[in-house]
């Protein structure tokens, strides 16, 4: 059993078949006994990449409101939340400003460093921060964390 954080660069590929699907299917298989921690906005994140996908042509829109529907039933049964309070969006501005990421990507490392924190706290260590952003990656090693690309899973 692991304890994953993932971004929505990473979540959106369980609704949308992509390079590292079946990597990430594997991954938030209820089956595999996983932990997957991801932010509340992450919940805007993924509804507004899938509606994306979809204007694109990139996903049909049935499939589309398909994923979105089933992405809203995970986002409250599947998933552990990490809630977005003011210490954490002070940490996302002092990473955003150190490695120079954008706002959401910042507020995610910052989660995903926070989680960290916790699980360290009882013991326990964060598997993975599990995005396909390389800038995001990269920032996230500087600051201590394993780090997984489901690109790297085709």
């Amino acid at each position: 059993m692991g304890m994953y954080y993932l971004d929505s660069s990473a979540l959106v590929k369980r609704y949308a078949r992509e390079v590292g699907s079946s990597w990430i299917a594997s991954l938030t298989d209820p089956s595999s006994a996983d932990s997957i921690f991801i932010a509340l906005v992450t919940g805007a994140e993924m509804v507004a990449a899938v509606t994306r996908k979809m204007r694109t042509g990139a996903v049909p829109p049935h499939d589309a409101q398909v994923a979105i529907s089933t992405f809203k039933s995970h986002f409250k049964t599947a998933y552990l939340i990490v809630l977005v309070p003011a210490a954490v969006v002070d940490l996302a501005m002092a990473l955003a400003e150190r490695h120079g990421l954008r706002g959401y990507d910042a507020i995610q490392l910052a989660s995903a460093l926070t989680v960290q924190a916790e699980l360290n706290s009882s013991g326990v260590t964060l598997t993975a921060f599990v995005s396909a952003d390389t800038h995001l990656n990269n920032a996230a090693r500087s600051e201590g964390l394993s780090v997984e690309n489901p690109l790297s899973y085709p």
